[in-house]
């Protein structure tokens, strides 16, 4: 009984069955009869639509309504007469519950109707926001007492997050308090300083977790003067080319390429024996000083 069309048509039963003369009936005969009504117009709706289509039409009219009954049997003449009979019973109307709408809590802008070439039975669109631009920025202001709060409100926010910044950066602060320890309300020193005091904390300083590092940036900090720097790399230049240029051959002269002494002397120095000096290993890579303390090289790997 939850189909409201079913509902109408157990109505109907039971006028034609009081009209009839029945003063009671039980629910299964009402229910045969009602179902008997529904297989009737259920048969005639689709007589009348087989009629429309066969003629080319998608609505059906009167004249598809009348081929239907005679092709199902019945009669059409005294249809107007059995309508407005005397006596006849009407319906009482029935108490329908309209569906609840449902709340629209986030709803913004307003549904826009549908379109002609859009029919009613599809899904409603969704909110105007999720499909149509709208700006997202806010429109300024324009008058003269909200732009001098607004102003007065910034300078205000400025000079307090300037002297609070100030009072944590400075090395000279006064204490509101006696004790040291608390540090909650701290005051700027009226002594002027030439050096500001937030300059430390505005320079920004990378941390040095490797000791190698460190102890590169030691070394490029003291390095030593342009002459030394000269002095060093001239002396590395003649290393490298003595390491490049072939040892020189050299061969063992005969005695007899020796001066001959006078012949006054009897006996004749022996020949120095020759040492032949292996040529020096080249030198080791060294790291080149570079200005920038910034910048290191990298080590060539074996």
């Amino acid at each position: 009984m939850s189909d409201p069309r079913r509902k109408v048509m157990k109505e109907a039963v039971c006028l034609l069955v009081a009209e009839a003369g029945f003063s009671s009936a039980t629910d299964e005969s009402l229910e045969t009869l009602t179902e008997m009504l529904i297989g009737l117009m259920t048969e005639m709706a689709t007589q009348t639509r087989n009629y429309a289509e066969l003629a080319g039409r998608t609505q059906s009219v009167v004249g598809d309504v009348v081929m239907g009954l005679i092709s199902m049997g019945l009669s059409y003449k005294d249809l107007d007469k059995y309508a407005f009979r005397e006596n006849r019973p009407t319906a009482r109307g029935l108490n329908t519950n309209q569906p609840q709408k449902p709340l629209q809590i986030l709803q913004a802008g307003t549904k826009p109707s549908y379109p002609v070439h859009i029919p009613n039975h599809l899904p409603p669109l969704p909110d105007p926001h999720a499909y149509i631009r709208t700006p997202t920025y806010k429109q300024p202001e324009t008058e003269y007492e909200a732009i001098r709060e607004k102003s007065a409100n910034q300078k205000r926010d400025i000079e307090k997050a300037l002297t609070k910044f100030l009072a944590k950066t400075a090395k000279e602060t006064h204490n509101l308090f006696d004790n040291e320890e608390v540090q909650m309300f701290p005051l700027i020193a009226s002594k002027p300083t030439s050096v500001p005091a937030y300059i430390t904390a505005l320079n920004p300083s990378d941390q040095i977790f490797d000791f190698e590092e460190l102890e590169y940036y030691y070394q490029v900090a003291n390095r030593k003067p342009d002459n030394d720097e000269m002095e060093s790399e001239i002396e590395e230049k003649r290393e490298d080319e003595e390491s490049q240029s072939p040892p020189k051959k050299r061969k063992n002269k005969k005695s007899n390429d020796f001066k001959k002494e006078p012949d006054s002397v009897a006996t004749t120095r022996p020949p120095t024996p020759v040492e032949i000096k292996p040529p020096p290993p080249p030198p080791e890579p060294q790291e080149k000083v570079i200005d920038n303390p910034f910048l290191k090289l990298k080590k060539p790997t074996t």
